[in-house]
């Protein structure tokens, strides 16, 4: 509020009132005068603490842009990845054994091509993972814990022989059966109205089962099972058809549960969701590529991975 400083002239007859007036007056601007000081001072500690902050922010940014820098100096100047720095122990032969020949497909970690045995002339399939992809020694795991599990099925009739794993400076090499007759999703696609009669879908259930049964057998859980990940050996219609793909599964222990959320959204139990899965996932899945077999389509949809996740929770009796 606004304080008039302008003297007031009066008669000389009003000259007590005159003073108390004045005295009223230098008060009033003292008092003002305070304020105003205490309003400034409080401003002035207002902008310093405004500036006290700008500066700490300024420079925690400059702090994280220094690590950031760091950081970015140690990954290109030097953390060695944990597949570079790993002997897998595999034989190191690979390439006086095979010659790779066309790409088939690829993945996170590596690449799968048809190769040519030079010994025999056989095709085979080689899945070839990078080693410096292998950052942390959970990847280094997962490799070897791949290639176990394909020699523990060995021999099974449905799923793709495993005939040797390989390595070199640079790569890891996975040799394995060769199967020709395309995925079962394609297989499924080509039907009319995509779908397989009750008869033929019994024949490709029934083989699906039969590698759950074998990988629960030796404490396994497949834990990806889709169309995808089943190959037919050749393009006759009756061709067997093969498990491929166990880059997730893991084995169990008895009455043990898995509490990580892996899989494929459309084909995933909801004990996986739940975090408490075991080999049931794997007949969860079976019976929703069964689903998909006879009907031609998905028994649970939706736009997004949660709204498939919300599907598969609330329609678990299905």
């Amino acid at each position: 509020m606004g304080i008039c400083l302008s003297t007031t002239k009066v008669s000389g007859s009003n000259s007590g009132s005159n003073n108390n007036n004045a005295n009223h007056h230098r008060n009033a601007n003292k008092e003002e005068a305070k304020r105003r000081h205490n309003r400034h001072a409080r401003n002035d500690t207002t902008h310093k603490h405004q500036h006290q902050h700008q500066e700490r922010a300024k420079n925690y940014q400059q702090l994280k842009t220094k690590q950031h820098q760091k950081t970015n100096s140690r990954r290109q100047t030097g953390v060695i990845p944990c597949g570079k720095r790993t002997d897998f122990g595999y034989d190191k032969d690979f390439d006086r054994r095979y010659t790779i020949g066309k790409l088939l497909g690829h993945g996170q970690f590596g690449y799968t091509y048809v190769a040519t045995d030079k010994a025999n002339g056989d095709r085979v399939a080689v899945k070839k993972i990078e080693k410096n992809k292998m950052i942390l020694p959970i990847a280094v795991e997962d490799v070897k814990r791949e290639v176990k599990i394909l020699q523990a099925l060995a021999g099974h009739e449905n799923v793709v022989k495993f005939y040797n794993a390989f390595e070199d400076d640079n790569y890891v090499y996975i040799a394995m059966e060769l199967c020709e007759g395309g995925e079962l999703l394609d297989r499924i696609l080509a039907k009319k109205d995509s779908r397989y009669t009750e008869k033929d879908a019994a024949v490709v259930v029934r083989q699906m089962l039969r590698v759950a049964a074998e990988c629960h057998l030796h404490g396994l859980v497949h834990r990806d099972m889709k169309p995808e990940n089943f190959l037919f050996k050749s393009a006759k219609e009756d061709s067997s058809l093969k498990a491929t793909d166990f880059g997730l599964s893991d084995f169990i222990k008895p009455g043990k549960k898995f509490q990580d959320i892996v899989g494929s959204a459309y084909y995933v139990a909801p004990e996986v969701l739940k975090r408490k899965s075991g080999p049931e996932s794997d007949v969860w899945s079976i019976g929703v590529i069964t689903y998909i077999l006879l009907c031609g389509r998905r028994p649970f949809w939706d736009k997004t991975e949660d709204g498939i996740f919300k599907e598969v929770q609330h329609n678990s009796h299905f």
